[in-house]
């Protein structure tokens, strides 16, 4: 680290979230100067794509000649994330882990504390948790994840059978 680095760039270590055969990879977001070791954690992880749901911080170029994608789904801090980022997010995870049942899907917003843990959520919720679990889950690791609007979102949120149990079976994630 480096002698200048300011008290409010030092966040949380990457968090990985695993339920019913899913990985997730909640992180804050990597800069230019810190890709190299970016990914590093990413192919620690054995993730294949990068959901940014923030403004862009880095070049994509770097990642993805590492083989990782990058799929945008910006939407504003501190909120819960509009229908259209959600349709988005469940067909990305849909894509990946029919592609590759073994896959982590990494997702980031500035601290990774509020956006990307929605998401997360989201996903735990529709694989069979209530969203009190779901939220604990994340929390456990991501300590301060999810504001009071993000919490009452997740709360009102019922899901819709988008990731259908997956019976642990490799061409069984989704819906046909």
């Amino acid at each position: 680290m480096t002698s200048n680095m300011r008290q409010k760039d030092i966040r949380p270590a990457p968090a990985r979230i695993e339920f019913k055969g899913m990985k997730f990879l909640i992180t804050d977001r990597p800069l230019d100067q810190t890709i190299p070791n970016y990914i590093l954690e990413l192919k620690k992880n054995n993730v294949s794509i990068v959901v940014r749901v923030c403004e862009p911080s880095y070049k994509v170029e770097e990642l993805e000649s590492q083989g990782i994608a990058v799929r945008d789904l910006p939407f504003e801090d501190g909120t819960p994330p509009p229908q259209q980022v959600i349709d988005d997010w469940f067909d990305t995870l849909k894509q990946k882990y029919q592609e590759n049942p073994e896959a982590c899907v990494a997702v980031h917003c500035v601290a990774g504390l509020g956006r990307a843990p929605v998401l997360v959520a989201l996903a735990l919720i529709e694989l069979g948790l209530k969203y009190e679990a779901a939220v604990e889950m994340i929390r456990e690791k991501r300590r301060g994840a999810i504001n009071a609007k993000q919490l009452s979102f997740l709360e009102k949120y019922r899901p819709k059978s988008r990731l259908k149990q997956r019976n642990g079976h490799k061409n069984s994630c989704c819906v046909q």
